[in-house]
């Protein structure tokens, strides 16, 4: 049996993204004496921070206003909004909605802003620990949740310890606070294991590319925010762009896939290529040099696809917990919030019971319940989820009903679904395909250690999800994770490339089947998101 170390504190929480250490924060500010500890399973707080990112200032002037005195190098006030339709050759703009118009707002670097937030965290006594990954829960005799088992290091591909095997610890507290962003691994099983969808609409994902692009010399506008939706998707499939322009004629490029899409050979690594070559994003990248590049998955569901938010010993913020603005975009400011009110309710209450409750009766539960049936409403396409969001935003969110989310596997099968011609093109825009990608996110995983995707019915990835979905892994994954290849005996099988993982964690969320269960690498291991 393995011996592992224990280490104890009064709160511990898992992931250093804006909602953990706003938590921790807050937790010093009311209550110096509280130990607290932050994991985080990158190698470097900011590694895995992946966002637009749009960001009302609000929640963090209220909860460090010093934070601006020390802000990230990529800290850029918005000063003019567009939203434009795209066909496949034109542009056309359309009226500004209230909730994508950002006079007051902030472009910044979500990989920057978390290192500043975590110093913040540590001069006030915080104990925050990059590379160290949860790899599952700890629970009291009482059944109530006691902590986390971090990742053990130094294992072989078959799962043996090596060499340089070190156990990984038991991190022990009385409250544990999740906030390991979308789709988070324990998050999910103590989503499973305390029933909190119970009687929820489902929760519905999105999967965002970005990249960074420096721009020939007085090309950007400093400041600029464009959406666009439109092509290069039907208007059946949910979709939409963002081009933010930074400073030094400098612009995040990135692109939102509903992962609701129905259809098996869309491809949405390839929506976003071809986005950047219609002529009016052409335009602005030609000659340009792509810099970095990352991906991530998105909780769109909101208010109604929240789960319950505390349990026996723990609750879950930030993006863990569903909190992002959907219709805005925005999520930076909603996961500062929570993280900010649930430090505020355990030094309150004593307890993890009843957060639930007060975070849907504050501001941010309200901002969503506001904007709660505007993604719904595009279930049944562009144009009526067009119509249905003027609706409720006109009405401010108070009509009586709430429609209900749908969840992430309706793929259709191939002799089901008859896919449009999208009119796209060659393409000469870097990356030239997927495995460039990667290269620009510089992800990093020891190839001797244990494959961390677990394909749990590997055999019928050549034979029926061959013949009914063709093998769509190979296409919504955005990092070439998952290939098939020859069997040797005139078959296919399917490869899992591991080691180019950008922890997205799409194959979890859009396999058809099932079987596809995302868990965490060797602490330390994934991409390094420097200014992203």
């Amino acid at each position: 049996m393995i011996q592992r170390d224990v280490m104890e504190y009064d709160v511990l929480v898992v992931g250093a993204g804006p909602a953990g250490l706003a938590c921790a924060i807050r937790l010093k500010q009311l209550d110096p004496a509280r130990t607290v500890c932050v994991l985080e399973k990158a190698a470097a707080v900011g590694g895995h921070a992946l966002s637009g990112a749009v960001m009302e200032p609000g929640p963090l002037d209220a909860l460090w206003p010093e934070w601006r005195t020390q802000q990230p190098g990529i800290c850029v006030p918005v000063q003019r909004d567009e939203f434009r339709l795209l066909t496949a050759q034109r542009s056309l703009p359309l009226w500004v909605p209230p909730q994508l118009r950002n006079h007051g707002n902030l472009i910044v670097s979500l990989s920057q802003l978390t290192p500043l937030l975590a110093q913040h965290a540590e001069s006030l006594g915080v104990d925050v620990l990059p590379g160290f990954a949860a790899a599952a829960p700890v629970y009291g005799a009482d059944g109530r949740v006691a902590g986390v088992r971090v990742g053990d290091m130094g294992l072989k591909a078959d799962g043996n310890p090596g060499s340089d095997f070190t156990a990984g610890p038991e991190i022990r507290a009385t409250t544990t606070v999740v906030a390991e962003g979308c789709r988070g691994s324990l998050a999910k099983v103590l989503i499973g294991q305390f029933a909190l969808a119970e009687g929820r609409s489902p929760q519905t994902f999105a999967l965002g590319f970005k990249e960074l692009w420096q721009l020939p010399k007085g090309r950007g506008e400093t400041g600029l925010v464009q959406h666009c939706l439109g092509w290069p998707l039907d208007a059946a499939s949910y979709g939409g762009s963002f081009v933010y322009h930074l400073g030094d004629d400098r612009a995040y490029v990135g692109y939102v896939v509903g992962l609701d899409y129905e259809d098996p050979r869309l491809s949405p690594f390839e929506a976003f290529q071809q986005f950047k070559h219609h002529p009016s994003v052409r335009a602005l990248l030609d000659g340009a040099e792509l810099q970095a590049a990352g991906a991530r998955t998105i909780a769109a569901g909101g208010w109604q696809s929240m789960p319950r938010l505390d349990m026996p010993g723990a609750v879950l913020i930030g993006d863990a917990a569903g909190t992002l603005n959907f219709a805005k975009i925005k999520g930076v400011h909603q996961a500062i919030r929570c993280g900010s009110l649930a430090a505020e309710h355990l030094v309150a209450t004593g307890s993890t019971a009843g957060f639930d409750a007060r975070w849907r009766e504050s501001e941010g539960g309200t901002e969503l319940r506001r904007v709660r049936n505007i993604k719904p409403g595009f279930r049944r396409g562009l144009w009526l989820g067009l119509a249905n969001a003027a609706l409720e935003t006109a009405t401010g969110g108070v009509l009586p009903w709430t429609l209900a989310n749908h969840d992430n596997a309706p793929l259709k099968r191939l002799d089901e679904f008859d896919s449009p011609d999208r009119q796209w093109q060659g393409r000469d825009l870097p990356p030239r395909d997927r495995l460039a990608s990667v290269f620009f996110a510089q992800t990093s995983h020891d190839e001797k250690q244990p494959v961390h995707l677990r394909v749990a019915e590997a055999d019928l990835c050549g034979t029926r999800c061959t013949a009914e979905y063709g093998n769509p892994c190979t296409r919504f994954c955005p990092a070439g994770v998952y290939e098939m290849v020859d069997d040797g005996a005139g078959g296919r099988r399917l490869q899992v490339n591991a080691a180019n993982c950008v922890h997205c964690k799409a194959c979890d969320i859009k396999d058809p089947y099932g079987v596809i269960t995302w868990t965490t690498p060797e602490g330390g291991s994934g991409p390094n998101y420097a200014n992203l």
